[in-house]
């Protein structure tokens, strides 16, 4: 989750925004205008790598920003000129709208969600997002509030380990009972903004080669008959049981299958629990607490 609005302007271009829509009223208000290059630090797999730098235009501030009918006043937020690589032609979203904690912030700008509580604008200090699976609409991000609608069970609430990513401590990683990697425990970061699951190379590498993948222009495919033969993998945290099926961790597309998971390097064992992970699970993100509410989704 990015930490401030990233947005492109009416100005600059680049591939990655052809087709997008852009802000223009940064030209009509130049004064405004606080020009400045900024490396926005991010989960590594919305962008092409971790830490890219964007040269971009704070605004500080805008007279309010909407998100529904919740308006937020005195909102600093980025205006990119340029973007790496050609990623967000290819996107249906215009902006990012980053919702992790004020420590990461990009040029010292106040996240959103702050601001939101801050002002009193949402009834409790947390958010909720579901995903929907199988391209269905429904998914959403519900700011101050849960519906229980959207979840089985309990949700089961995971303290965060640090206040910067929504970071967790997460127990282990099995199939069958066995440990096949975090083997001892390790770090996980819940986070909407990475489409896969990621983990430290080596550990990936033993799941690609346990679902029988194959690296095949940047991307691992899988054989589609192998869904219903595979068992599930089973992220255990805070004592507390989540699988994934095979159909959850093996993306099916019209001609081919795909596996879900993708190695990125960090310095420690850190694993990030992607969209992969979260439709399968109601995720609530507790500020006022600093935990993490997980429930499996309602069929």
């Amino acid at each position: 989750m990015l930490l401030l609005f990233v947005i492109p302007t009416g100005r600059f271009r680049s591939l990655g925004t052809l087709g997008q829509r852009r802000y223009r009223g940064l030209f009509e208000s130049p004064q405004r205008a606080r020009h400045t290059a900024a490396t926005l630090v991010t989960p590594p797999l919305l962008l092409p790598s971790s830490d890219q730098i964007l040269n971009f235009i704070t605004i500080s501030p805008c007279s309010s920003a909407q998100v529904a009918d919740i308006q937020v006043t005195n909102q600093i937020f980025g205006l990119s000129q340029t973007e790496p690589g050609s990623f967000l032609y290819y996107s249906p979203f215009d902006g990012f709208l980053g919702l992790a904690f004020p420590s990461l912030s990009a040029s010292g700008a106040t996240p959103v969600f702050d601001n939101m509580m801050s002002e009193n604008l949402v009834s409790q200090d947390l958010f909720s997002v579901f995903m929907s699976s199988d391209g269905k609409k429904g998914s959403f991000v519900m700011f101050g509030g849960i519906d229980d609608s959207y979840f089985t069970g309990n949700l089961n609430w995971v303290p965060l380990s640090a206040e910067t990513y929504w970071q967790i401590p997460m127990d282990s990683i099995t199939v069958n009972g066995q440990a096949i990697a975090c083997s001892g425990g390790c770090q996980a970061i819940v986070d909407t903004g990475t489409s896969l699951l990621a983990g430290p190379p080596s550990a990936i590498a033993s799941i690609q080669n346990f679902i029988g993948s194959q690296y095949s222009n940047g991307q691992y495919i899988v054989n589609c008959n192998a869904i219903n033969k595979l068992p599930d993998i089973v992220f255990t945290i805070n004592g507390i049981q989540y699988p994934l099926s095979a159909s959850a961790y093996i993306r099916q597309f019209p001609s081919y299958c795909m596996s879900g998971f993708e190695n990125i390097a960090f310095q420690y064992d850190l694993w990030i629990l992607g969209d992969v992970f979260i439709r399968q699970y109601y995720s609530v993100f507790d500020r006022a607490n600093n935990q993490i509410g997980l429930a499996p989704v309602a069929k």
